[in-house]
């Protein structure tokens, strides 16, 4: 499909009423926003099918949405590094860090790298995307053993006193995550978070109190990925 056409339907989907909405309601707060919402371009998006030059065109247009498309149909195993970090730098809010981090950027060969590089910036979104890809590898890694994820425990800890509301939720979202992924990572994910409580830290004591509600509560959801089976 080509560039120009993608573009017009976007701008047949425009509403700007849509635009006030979700930053009212979501706080998305984005720059040459045309009020489309995740659902239509998912929509968009299957109808395109994968293509990278047309991702990386729709990209460089600056209009939001026409970004996050890109983030659904650029394929993952074709990403590069120097891709990741042109775009990570113009995360603007949640919605768009979320989008190329679960959708794309956890399913790259770059995922790990970005985790350990990422969660040590400054920039609250880029902060963000490195947690944002930890939560999702969580789940696009399928194969691995517990050791991997362990790893990024010290990370999740060493960060949890970040106060900024996306970043704290980020690292919130990936310690839910990774002690979801099977039993044994359930129990050592509750033990971290029991030690992040004591962090004398509100932004600290909130991540761990929201992650031990969720993870000792009966019935929890979890997965039973590959795990080596913690010694007593």
């Amino acid at each position: 499909m080509i560039y120009n056409k993608v573009i017009e339907q976007l701008y047949e989907l425009k509403d700007e009423e849509k635009v006030a909405f979700k930053a009212k309601k979501y706080a998305i707060v984005s720059n040459n926003s045309l009020g489309i919402y995740h659902k239509d371009l998912k929509v968009l998006a299957k109808e395109i099918g994968q293509d990278n030059e047309l991702a990386i065109q729709l990209f460089d247009s600056g209009i939001y949405e026409a970004r996050l498309l890109c983030s659904k149909i650029f394929k993952p195993k074709d990403v590069t590094e120097p891709l990741m970090e042109k775009w990570v730098v113009t995360f603007e809010n949640w919605e768009i860090c979320d989008s190329f981090c679960m959708g794309l950027f956890a399913k790259s060969k770059f995922a790990l790298a970005k985790i350990i590089d990422w969660t040590e910036r400054e920039s609250e979104f880029e902060k963000r995307a490195g947690f944002a890809i930890m939560a999702a590898y969580c789940m696009a890694d399928k194969k691995s053993d517990n050791d991997l994820f362990e790893q990024f425990f010290p990370i999740i800890k060493r960060e949890a006193s970040d106060e900024r509301l996306y970043v704290k939720k980020a690292i919130n979202w990936a310690l839910r995550n990774i002690g979801k992924r099977n039993v044994d990572l359930n129990k050592k994910a509750i033990e971290v978070a029991k030690e992040i409580l004591e962090l004398d830290s509100k932004s600290a004591k909130w991540i761990a109190k929201d992650a031990l509600t969720e993870l000792q509560k009966e019935g929890v959801r979890m997965s039973d990925y590959p795990r080596v089976q913690y010694r007593p």
